[in-house]
């Protein structure tokens, strides 16, 4: 017997892959949401999703994406894993995402291709939209050049391409290296920590999905899980998932907070604010 098992759960609430099932909409995420379709519909171009580490900008991008109908958008999604991307490799990734086949090496005769790509697209009756998470990695002021390029093609409608930066709120910085770039920036958003009632609502959230039919976590609780989490989405996970464990180990029927200060010594968080 596992705690899956022992709770009576149909798989793991807590994980921190990314599940769309489990997608709490907060008040914010849900205005962030809104705010993004406005700036993607009207083809503003770029938009900026700002964050601390833990607090939602990933599951946010792949709501999105997942939102986003594709019979009306051309959408993809780039998640950049190391500093050290070329400008050349970024534009061959974006042409590759937006469907562009015979990829050219050359920069310029692969520009004239996305350029047509983007006309085809818009001919279709469809919006074309790149969204990038982990964008704080990209510290080259030559790729901040490009993306002001790409935002340069333009149509009577608006911008023939519409680019979501999701990033750490180092993204400023990395933005500052081309000013005309951050001139452009037509919404910026910046997503918080979760409050208490908030933290409350999304751990019950993803215990209903994961099949719970009671409250496994006192309300004590999930006050103390607010307090080491400091109320970012990716650490709730962890203590929870944590403390899921530590119950079944001592055979608790319900989640305390004692059982909750146990798991943040182990996990060595602190609970000052």
């Amino acid at each position: 017997m596992d705690f899956l098992e022992y709770y009576k759960l149909r798989e793991h609430p807590f994980s921190n892959v990314v599940d769309n099932r489990f997608y709490y909409n907060s008040p914010q995420h849900a205005n962030a949401l809104v705010k993004l379709r406005h700036a993607i519909d009207s083809k503003r171009g770029l938009s900026v999703v700002i964050g601390d580490i833990g607090a939602g900008k990933t599951t946010l991008a792949r709501r999105l994406l997942e939102d986003l109908d594709e019979s009306k958008y051309e959408a993809a999604l780039l998640v950049i894993i190391h500093s050290s991307v070329s400008s050349e490799w970024l534009l061959k990734k974006f042409a590759l995402q937006l469907g562009i086949e015979d990829v050219k090496d050359d920069k310029v005769a692969l520009l004239g291709q996305l350029y047509v790509r983007l006309q085809e697209i818009n001919d279709q009756g469809k919006t074309a939209v790149v969204l990038m998470d982990e964008v704080q990695m990209l510290k080259s002021k030559e790729i901040m050049e490009e993306f002001r390029g790409l935002l340069n093609m333009e149509m009577q409608e608006g911008k023939m391409i519409n680019l979501i930066f999701f990033g750490l709120n180092e993204l400023e910085d990395v933005l500052s290296q081309d000013e005309p770039l951050k001139q452009r920036v037509a919404m910026r958003i910046s997503l918080s920590a979760f409050n208490e009632g908030e933290t409350r609502d999304y751990v019950l959230h993803r215990l209903k999905i994961a099949g719970s039919l009671t409250q496994l976590f006192t309300d004590q609780a999930i006050s103390t899980i607010w307090k080491y989490s400091k109320g970012l989405p990716r650490l709730i996970n962890t203590v929870c998932d944590n403390a899921l464990l530590e119950g079944f180990l001592v055979k608790a029927n319900a989640i305390d907070d004692n059982i909750i200060k146990t798991v943040a010594v182990d996990l060595g968080l602190n609970g000052e604010s």
